[in-house]
Parts: C-alpha cells; structure tokens; sequence
C-alpha cells in the first residue's frame, strides 16, 4: 500500500524537482516561473485523478475517492488559470497569438485545447443538475473531455523545451496517458459486467 503513494507521490515530485534544478530558472522573472510551475502541477495532477475515480489509490474509501476526485479537478482549474493568468503578465501578445491559434510555437494550440477542455469538464460538473443532465450523458461528455485534455496536455509538454528536465517529463507524461487508457478500459468493462448482471438478474427474476 505504501509503495503506492511513494511511487505515485515520485511520478509527481520529481518532475517538479528536475525542474527546480533547471539552470534556465535564473533567466526567467518570478511570475514567468510560478506560470511553469503551474503547469508542471497541473500534469502532475492529471495523473492522480484517474486513478481517484477508479479506486485504485490504497486507503480511501470510493466516497473518499470521488470527493478527492471533485477537489483536485478544482485545484487543477486554479493551477491552469495561474499558468495561463501568469504567461498573459510576462507576454500579453504571445498569449493573445496563442488563444486565437496563431501563435508559430507548435506546442500552443494543445495547450490551448486542453485548457478550453478542463475549463468544460468544470463547468459541467458545476452546472449539470441545473441543466439536468442524465448520468450516462454526464459520465460520456466527462470522457470525452478527459480524452482531449490528456491528450493536448501531453503533447503540449513533450513539444515545449523549457525548465522540465526531459527524461522526468516524457516520464510523466507517458504515466499520465497509460493511466487514462487503463482506467477508461476498466471502467468500461466494469459497466459492461454490471449491465449483463442485471440483464440476467432481471431475466431470472421474470422467469
């Protein structure tokens, strides 16, 4: 069990510390740095939640799981908008390039894709019994979403040459998108068991 969270805790952290060690730091302002190190948490942070929804993390509860879940896709909206908010102060125009697409680096429209797509998935979950939608509608457009984040997250990180050291980064980024195929499979499988349990379930109790 504690194994774990030590290596879940090391898939996290040590991108983080690579980062920390960059020589490129001393170049950089201090908002210019907390902008990356938001995004550096932000990936980090999308590992951990598909493994929260699936129960896979030891010690918690599936109520606890899924509460965790809520909490750090919050914490994942504010560290996208401290990434986002604190490359706008250092760099307005390549930021305003970057949110029409036309910026030249090919690493910004991910970046841009993915971060529209988090800021869906929370406004969905805020909004979805105001809107009334049904579970199942819910539970599709969440991963759909999540397909699209994961995906421009990754590809964003892998193109920027930046403070991340790149072993720990492509690392990261390959956990992140191996644990969303893995638990998107398995969570699928499992409703595909539930469903052919009840349907027996219910053509036994007819019968």
């Amino acid at each position: 069990m504690a194994l774990i969270w030590v290596a879940l805790a090391a898939a996290v952290c040590v991108p983080i510390a690579a980062a920390a060690a960059s020589p490129l730091l001393e170049w950089r302002g201090p908002v210019y740095i907390l902008a990356g190190f938001a995004g550096i948490i932000a990936l980090g942070l999308m590992l951990i939640q598909p493994l929260l929804i699936a129960g896979y993390l030891p010690g918690l509860s599936a109520y606890r799981s899924r509460r965790t879940h809520h909490w750090i896709g919050g914490a994942l909206v504010v560290a996208v908008v401290i990434h986002v908010g604190g490359l706008w102060i250092t760099s307005p125009p390549d930021m305003i390039d970057a949110l029409l697409f036309a910026s030249p680096t090919p690493f910004s429209p991910w970046g841009v894709i993915a971060m529209w797509a988090i800021f869906a998935v929370a406004l969905l979950a805020t909004l979805r019994r105001r809107m009334g939608l049904r579970p199942r509608t819910w539970r599709i457009a969440h991963r759909l979403l999540a397909i699209v984040i994961v995906a421009g997250s990754v590809v964003h990180g892998i193109l920027i040459e930046g403070t991340m050291e790149t072993v720990s980064k492509v690392a990261l980024c390959v956990l992140v998108l191996a644990a969303t195929v893995r638990v998107m499979a398995d969570l699928r499988a499992w409703r595909r068991r539930a469903t052919l349990r009840d349907r027996t379930d219910v053509g036994a109790s007819s019968a």
